[in-house]
């Protein structure tokens, strides 16, 4: 019986590296003691009705290295899979961007493409979107969770509750900056794709063309633009997210948070990040539109592209179906988030508990 437990763990759907030794020593110890009187064909008989996978008995600590971790994963694969799922948005969005004559609404956009790249121009570009946004998701989630740690011990208890808003600015500014390195030379490439037919077929054979053409540099042309859109979205995205979900268990749900089931904590980051995507679109659209144009024009500057845009254009164009796109994204993340951060033994994201952080 006691192989097969041990079996069964090693099988679990939890990723053993987030947990310490103690744990697998508490299972054999556990296992140890089982009573000799149970048969194998009893044993194997009840591991077959187990229905949940079997986690291990010790959750994470708080804070700890194996904590910041699970938060790297759980971004990496909440960003990585609904960015990849929105890819056929993406390229009209990218394609309104860079030619909105040919381009010139969302549904003639999308008949198109369809007429002349059928189906699989809508998921060109999917490979970099998603090694791209796997890589940034990582670092975003896992260093916001250590950079709003990090600041709100620096400013104490007593400050870190009453500026609050000011540690989740802060705190995912610093980490948006760093996951940026990651994410901008596969922005680079998924964006050509996108956008210039014949340029290459995905990540493959357009990393190298970049390369050899532009040398590595010219994967990181886009770079100042990709934090002007970047940092204030996510600064956005997680101040705004935090003040949503503690509104809404304040004033919406009457059921303090730690009395809610696990479905209605997911469905309340649902819509709290959506709402909070919204906000991210408007507030980083004008520098999106600059990051498509000078990842596609071969030489462009920051003031090529403002000239051919216009003010207006710069703040509007492809607006509308970038808000559906971002909103949708961002709330999927935080669900996606939360649920593998529930799977790990962690909380949900936010609430009224969230300035506890301070407190840690």
């Amino acid at each position: 019986m006691a192989d097969s437990l041990s079996n069964a763990h090693r099988h679990s759907l939890v990723p053993s590296f987030l947990y310490s030794s103690s744990s697998s020593s508490s299972m054999r110890t556990s296992t140890d003691a089982s009573p000799p009187s149970v048969s194998s064909s009893s044993a194997v008989a009840l591991l077959s009705k187990r229905v949940v996978v079997p986690a291990p008995k010790e959750k994470l600590e708080m804070y700890s290295p194996a904590f910041y971790a699970a938060c790297g994963v759980a971004g990496m694969l909440s960003t990585g899979f609904t960015h990849t799922a929105v890819t056929p948005i993406d390229v009209i969005k990218c394609n309104m961007q860079i030619d909105p004559i040919k381009y010139n609404s969302i549904t003639s956009g999308f008949r198109v493409m369809l007429k002349e790249q059928g189906i699989r121009g809508f998921f060109k570009g999917w490979a970099p979107t998603f090694v791209g946004y796997s890589a940034q998701g990582a670092g975003k989630f896992g260093f916001y969770e250590f950079f709003k740690k990090y600041y709100s011990d620096i400013a104490g208890p007593e400050y870190a509750a009453k500026y609050k808003t000011l540690i989740y600015l802060a705190g995912s500014a610093s980490a948006e900056v760093i996951a940026d390195v990651a994410l901008c030379p596969m922005e680079a490439v998924k964006v050509r794709v996108q956008t210039q037919p014949g340029f290459a077929r995905g990540l493959a054979d357009g990393f190298p063309k970049i390369i050899k053409s532009e040398g590595a540099l010219g994967l990181y042309k886009g770079m100042v633009p990709l934090w002007g859109r970047q940092v204030p979205y996510t600064m956005m995205k997680f101040a705004s997210f935090e003040t949503t979900i503690e509104l809404m268990y304040k004033h919406v749900i009457s059921t303090p948070k730690e009395q809610c089931s696990i479905p209605l904590q997911l469905g309340v980051s649902f819509a709290s990040g959506y709402i909070a995507g919204v906000f991210c679109a408007v507030v980083s659209h004008p520098a999106d539109n600059l990051v498509s144009f000078l990842n596609n024009a071969k030489g462009a500057t920051v003031g090529d592209a403002v000239k051919n845009l216009g003010l207006l254009g710069l703040f509007t164009r492809g607006l509308p179906l970038r808000i559906v796109m971002v909103g949708t994204l961002t709330g999927g993340q935080w669900v996606l988030y939360d649920a593998f951060k529930v799977l790990v033994g962690l909380p949900t994201t936010g609430g009224p508990v969230a300035a506890e952080v301070a407190k840690a």
